[in-house]
């Protein structure tokens, strides 16, 4: 509601029903502007009909902006511009012909006015939803859905906080702030079942659009076959949308990021983002050779201190919690490890034998990745008691320190 209200400053956000509580009283009538008062009226209150059914954004997000924001999009020079070019005038058309269903259409509008990188995230998402589908050959239906997906896929994230948004979670939240964040994808998933007419499986791939396909994802760790077609092209695109929110980002640092390690994503949507890489000018190294060599001894040193201490960890767990929490961190060290063989700079010849830029790219990932193994036991394993909270601590500590976090 705190959202909306901050749209209504500059959208004409009104009912479009008399909205009602569960006893029958009427709280606001038919055509009448939402406002703080209406605010007041519903604390505390059960509404018979879900407030997002109730509202319309009169002069909110439709077609003709999103065809601006994609023809915009498609004009500037960014990473996403060699997957994009190919399929312009198919992505175009497409956007045009999106149906915006009206309770998507009041969230977006209200992203739009209240979070304004969350629409561009979103329209991002649905121009390279819609590329990646191209490049494999999908009919029209394949593409409208396709992009309806990348649209619609973060509007979960309009009922977390804003300081908890994915833009910033994968580097900097905390792990209180993370529990906030980890739910979107089912709450988005529930927005579009429930109150819209959108087909199944775009309800579907918006659930699993963190989803991993070797079942280190979230919010319901799901692997293999559990994860939908569309889901894994979902998670694809938002995987490459992540890895280039950092500085300069190039789009190797995301076909890097979608290979760190082997089997987190379908190969068949990585396929596409990693070709219009090779095919763009050579990353610079912003760090010598030999700095970056000495970055990639401390990595390694960090995963083999993180695996010894989690495998002397697990004959001292007395509760499930605890258990489950450290086998957690040993599963996600021992993928980061085989991300870390294949890749070949545990050699002290990498750093020769391979371009320095690359070899950065990919030091950078897997530091992150470490970062984010912390955070993901401190997460499960929630509530311990105080000496298993500090055994735990001194593990995810040494993770911090080792990875400069």
């Amino acid at each position: 509601m705190a959202t909306i209200l901050d749209a209504s400053q500059t959208k004409s956000i009104i009912a479009s029903r008399d909205i009602f509580d569960v006893s029958g009283i009427k709280l606001w009538a038919r055509d009448q502007p939402v406002s703080q008062a209406l605010q007041r009226k519903l604390l505390d209150r059960q509404l018979r009909q879900p407030l997002e059914a109730c509202l319309i954004a009169e002069d909110g997000v439709n077609s003709r902006q999103l065809l601006v924001a994609v023809e915009q999009l498609l004009e500037q020079d960014t990473p996403l511009k060699p997957l994009l070019a190919p399929h312009a005038d198919d992505i175009v058309h497409a956007a045009v012909h999106l149906p915006l269903h009206p309770v998507a259409q009041l969230l977006l509008t209200a992203g739009q006015a209240s979070r304004p990188d969350s629409f561009d995230h979103a329209i991002q998402a649905m121009a390279l939803c819609g590329a990646l589908t191209l490049a494999h050959g999908g009919g029209t239906r394949d593409l409208r859905v396709a992009m309806l997906c990348g649209l619609l896929h973060d509007l979960g994230e309009m009922y977390i906080d804003p300081h908890f948004g994915e833009a910033d979670a994968d580097r900097t939240l905390d792990v209180r702030s993370y529990q906030q964040l980890v739910v979107h994808p089912h709450v988005g998933k529930l927005l579009i079942e429930q109150l819209t007419n959108y087909p199944p499986d775009v309800a579907r791939a918006i659930a699993e659009h963190h989803e991993k396909l070797d079942g280190t994802g979230y919010p319901h760790c799901l692997a293999g076959d559990q994860v939908s077609p569309l889901g894994r092209m979902l998670a694809a695109t938002e995987g490459t949308l992540a890895a280039l929110r950092k500085p300069q980002a190039h789009l190797s640092h995301a076909s890097v990021a979608l290979r760190a390690v082997p089997g987190e994503y379908d190969l068949a949507w990585i396929g596409p983002i990693a070709h219009a890489a090779r095919v763009q000018p050579v990353l610079q190294a912003s760090m010598s050779v030999e700095e970056v060599s000495n970055r990639l001894e401390t990595i390694g040193e960090a995963l083999r201190s993180a695996q010894s201490n989690a495998n002397a960890l697990i004959p001292m767990a007395r509760s499930e919690k605890f258990k489950s929490a450290v086998m957690l961190a040993q599963h996600l060290l021992a993928r980061l490890r085989l991300g870390w063989n294949a890749s070949g700079l545990w050699s002290p010849e990498a750093v020769s034998s391979q371009d320095a830029a690359e070899v950065q790219a990919i030091e950078d990932e897997l530091l992150f990745r470490l970062r984010s193994i912390q955070r993901a036991a401190l997460l499960c394993a929630g509530q311990l008691a105080d000496d298993e909270a500090a055994l735990l601590n001194t593990l995810c500590e040494g993770i911090a320190e080792a990875t400069g976090g």
